[in-house]
C-alpha cells in the first residue's frame, strides 16, 4: 500500500488491488460508462473488472465489451492503463440448484441472486490490501438494491457505491458505451430517429454515501459462505436492543443470541445483578473495604446454588463469603466478567457489561440490558 495525494493534496491510501464490480441486465455499457466517467473525473482506475449478471446478460456483456471490443476501443481511444478484464471475470448468477440464472422470476430466484451477489462482495472484501468499488447502475433494480446492501453488510472504509449518470437521449441506448473522443454517429430509435454524436454525451459518476456494519458480523460470516438473509440478520442482531438469556443449569449466558460459557463464581454474580434488575433494586455498590455485606453474599449464593456444583465447590464459596461478601471478592468477579464479554462481542458489548454508575465513592453497578430484555430459561428462576 503507497500513498498518493487527492485533487485537495491531502494524502490517501493506495490500494494495490482496484476491483470494479458491475451488477448487469441487458445494458452491459455500464461497464465502459463508469470506467469512462472515472478517467475523465481523473479518479483512480481499477486494476480489474467483474461482472455479475444473469445468462443472457452475461452474454451480451461477452459479445459487446469483448468480442465487439467495446471495452478495448474505450481503452485505446482514452490511453488507459491495462486493466484486467476477460471472459472469466463475467460470472452468471446461479440459483440454489447451482444452474445458471436465466432470469430473475420469482421468490427463489431473487433469493438465489441476492446470495450470489452477497458471496461475491464478501469474497472480494476479504483482501485488506485492495479497494473494493461497486457500480449499481445496470441490471434489476433488485440487483442493483443488493449489490448496494451487500457492500454496507461487508465494505471497508477504503470501498465505494456508484451510480453512473448519462446525458439524454444517450442513457440507455443500446449503441451508445462513452463518448468517443471523435466523431462516431449512432441513430434514436423509433419512428422518427435522428443521429446522435457520441462524443456529445455527458457521463458522469454519482457517489452513494452507504452505511457500514462490516465490524458487527462475526467472523463465520465474514469469512465463510453465508446466505443474504443470514448476513442481515446477525448485523440486525448487533443493531437490536441487547437482551440476554440466561441459563444457570448450562452455565451459558447468551448475549445477543452468543453463547458465553463462564465458571460458576462469575454467571452466578452475572446472574445477581441480573436478578436485582428484574426485581425492581437498584443498581448495588461496591462493598467498602473493611466492610463485607453479609446480604450480598445471601443473594449470591441463592444464584450460586441452581449452578450444578459438586458440594466441595459449595462449601469452598460457602467458607468463602461467611463473613460477608467483601470488595475485592465483587470487583474481582466484575473485572472477569466484562473481560469476557468484551472477548466475544468487541465494540457491541457495552450494552452488555456489568456498569459502572455514578463517581466514587458513591459508584453502583448493575448489568447494563433493561429488565424487559433480560429472560431466565426455564429451570432457572429463583
Amino acid at each position: 500500500m503507497t500513498q498518493s495525494k487527492d485533487n485537495n493534496g491531502m494524502n490517501r491510501k493506495t490500494h494495490h488491488q482496484r476491483i470494479l464490480l458491475t451488477v448487469t441486465g441487458l445494458s452491459p455499457q455500464v461497464v465502459t460508462e463508469t470506467l469512462y466517467a472515472l478517467h475523465y473525473q481523473d479518479e483512480m482506475l481499477p486494476t480489474e473488472i467483474h461482472l455479475l449478471s444473469t445468462t443472457e446478460g452475461a452474454e451480451r456483456a461477452k459479445l459487446t465489451l469483448l468480442t465487439e471490443d467495446w471495452f478495448g476501443r474505450l481503452c485505446r481511444d482514452y490511453r488507459l492503463p491495462a486493466i484486467n478484464f476477460s471472459e472469466t471475470h463475467i460470472h452468471i448468477l446461479e440459483n440454489a440448484q447451482g444452474q445458471p440464472l436465466d432470469d430473475i422470476r420469482g421468490l427463489a430466484d431473487n433469493q438465489a441472486a441476492a446470495d450470489g451477489i452477497s458471496d461475491w462482495v464478501r469474497r472480494f472484501t476479504q483482501d485488506d490490501d485492495s479497494n473494493l468499488h461497486v457500480s449499481i447502475a445496470g441490471g434489476r433494480k433488485t440487483m442493483g438494491f443488493y449489490a448496494g446492501y451487500a457492500l454496507s453488510l461487508f465494505g471497508r472504509s477504503q470501498d465505494r457505491l456508484s451510480h453512473v449518470l448519462v446525458s439524454p437521449p444517450y442513457e440507455s441506448h443500446p449503441q451508445f458505451y462513452y463518448p468517443t473522443p471523435y466523431p462516431y454517429i449512432i441513430y434514436t430509435q423509433g419512428q422518427n430517429s435522428k443521429p446522435l454524436d457520441s462524443q456529445n454525451a455527458e457521463v458522469t459518476l454519482a457517489d452513494i454515501p452507504f452505511v457500514r456494519l462490516r465490524h458487527g458480523l462475526p467472523e463465520a460470516i465474514l469469512n465463510g459462505r453465508s446466505s443474504y438473509t443470514a448476513a442481515v440478520n446477525s448485523a440486525q442482531e448487533n443493531l437490536g436492543p441487547a437482551h440476554i438469556q440466561i441459563d444457570l443449569a448450562g452455565q451459558t449466558l447468551y448475549l445477543a443470541g452468543k453463547p458465553l460459557r463462564l465458571p460458576p463464581a462469575e454467571l452466578a454474580f452475572y446472574s445477581w445483578l441480573a436478578r436485582r434488575k428484574l426485581n425492581g433494586l437498584p443498581p448495588a455498590p461496591c462493598p467498602a473495604d473493611g466492610a463485607p455485606e453479609s446480604g450480598y453474599a445471601d443473594e449470591y449464593l441463592g444464584e450460586y446454588r441452581q449452578i450444578r456444583q459438586p458440594a466441595a465447590a459449595m462449601e469452598r464459596t460457602q467458607n468463602t463469603l461467611a463473613g460477608g461478601m467483601e470488595k475485592a471478592f465483587f470487583m474481582e468477579r466484575k473485572s472477569k466478567i466484562n473481560k469476557q464479554i468484551k472477548t466475544l462481542l468487541g465494540i457491541h458489548a457495552d450494552g452488555y457489561l456489568l456498569q459502572a454508575i455514578g463517581k466514587r465513592p458513591n459508584t453502583r453497578y448493575e448489568v447494563g440490558v433493561l429488565a424487559g430484555r433480560i429472560i431466565y430459561l426455564t429451570g432457572n428462576s429463583a
